[in-house]
C-alpha cells in the first residue's frame, strides 16, 4: 500500500466525519458551548494543519511505511508467525490500541509529558475539533511511539492503516458534542468509547480526568480499572478544561496553545 493510497483512505474519512459530526452537533448538541465556536474551530483546526505539515516534515516515515519496511526486512513478531491475514489485522488493531491507551496514561502520569498533553485538555469546550487538538511535540512523540511499536510488532500494512483510520475517527466521535439516547450509549460502550464516556476524562475534577483513557476501544479501561461511568455533577453541569487555565486568550488561540506547555501557568493538574 503506497502513501498515496493511505492518504486516499484517511483524508476522505476525516472530512466525512468532520462534516457529519459537526452537523449532528448543530442539530442535537449534548451541552451548551461556552466559547465562540468559529474562533475555537479556526484555532483547533489550524493546530491540526500545523501538526500535519510539521510532523510529516520532521518525520517523513509513517507507521504504515514502517510496517512495509518491517515486512521487507523481517522485523517484528508477526513477521515470524504464520497467521491468517484477517487475524493478523485484528491483532494489529488491538495491540496498537493498547499501546495508545498506555501512552495516554503515561502522558498524564509524567509531569513533562503532561505539560504537552494539557493543550488537549485545556480546551474550554469539548467537541469534534477537540479530538484533533494536540500540541505538535505530543504528536511527534506519539508518532515515534507508534513507529517503535510497529517495528517491534511487524504488523501488516493494512492493519496499521486501519488502526490509524479508526483512531482518528473514534477520537473525533468520542470528543463530539452530540446527544445519544441513554440506552444507545450504554450499548455502544461495549464496543467503542462514546462521547459521554470520554467526556468524563475532560472534567476539571482530577479523579475524573484520571479515568476513561481509551480513545478507540473501551475494554482497556474496564480491564485495567480506569473506567468511570459518569461525572459526579452530571454531563450538563460538569466543568471541562484544566483548573487554573480558564483564560480564553491563553487556551483557545493558536499562539497560546503552542506556548502553553512552556508557561509557568501550566500547572500540574491532571
Amino acid at each position: 500500500m503506497t502513501e498515496q493510497t493511505e492518504l486516499a483512505i484517511r483524508v476522505p474519512a476525516f472530512l466525512l466525519l468532520l462534516v457529519g459530526l459537526s452537523t449532528w452537533e448543530l442539530i442535537q448538541p449534548r451541552r451548551r458551548l461556552t466559547v465562540h465556536q468559529g474562533k475555537r474551530w479556526a484555532n483547533n483546526l489550524g493546530l491540526l494543519v500545523l501538526n500535519t505539515v510539521g510532523v510529516r516534515s520532521l518525520l517523513p516515515l509513517t507507521a504504515a511505511a514502517t510496517a512495509a519496511l518491517a515486512l521487507e526486512h523481517g522485523w517484528g513478531v508477526l513477521n515470524h508467525v504464520d497467521w491468517p491475514d484477517w487475524f493478523e489485522v485484528i491483532v494489529t488493531v488491538m495491540i496498537m490500541d493498547l499501546a495508545i491507551y498506555l501512552q495516554h496514561v503515561l502522558f498524564h502520569a509524567v509531569p513533562v509529558l503532561w505539560r504537552l498533553h494539557l493543550v488537549h485538555h485545556a480546551d474550554l469546550d469539548c467537541d469534534v475539533t477537540t479530538g484533533v487538538r494536540f500540541h505538535p511535540l505530543e504528536m511527534l512523540l506519539s508518532a515515534l511511539i507508534k513507529i517503535g511499536v510497529v517495528a517491534a510488532l511487524g504488523p501488516s500494512v493494512v492493519g496499521v492503516v486501519l488502526f490509524e483510520t479508526l483512531l482518528n475517527a473514534t477520537s473525533m466521535f468520542n470528543h463530539s458534542n452530540i446527544r445519544l439516547p441513554i440506552k444507545v450509549d450504554q450499548w455502544l460502550r461495549w464496543f467503542v468509547v462514546t462521547p459521554d464516556m470520554h467526556r468524563v476524562h475532560h472534567s476539571t475534577q482530577r479523579h475524573e480526568a484520571g479515568s476513561n483513557f481509551g480513545f478507540n476501544m473501551p475494554w482497556w479501561d474496564y480491564v485495567l480499572g480506569t473506567y468511570l461511568p459518569q461525572p459526579e455533577a452530571g454531563h450538563d453541569a460538569m466543568s471541562t478544561g484544566v483548573v487554573g487555565l480558564q483564560e480564553e486568550r491563553m487556551v483557545e488561540r493558536l499562539p497560546g496553545m503552542l506556548s502553553l506547555p512552556f508557561q509557568s501557568a501550566a500547572s500540574d493538574h491532571r
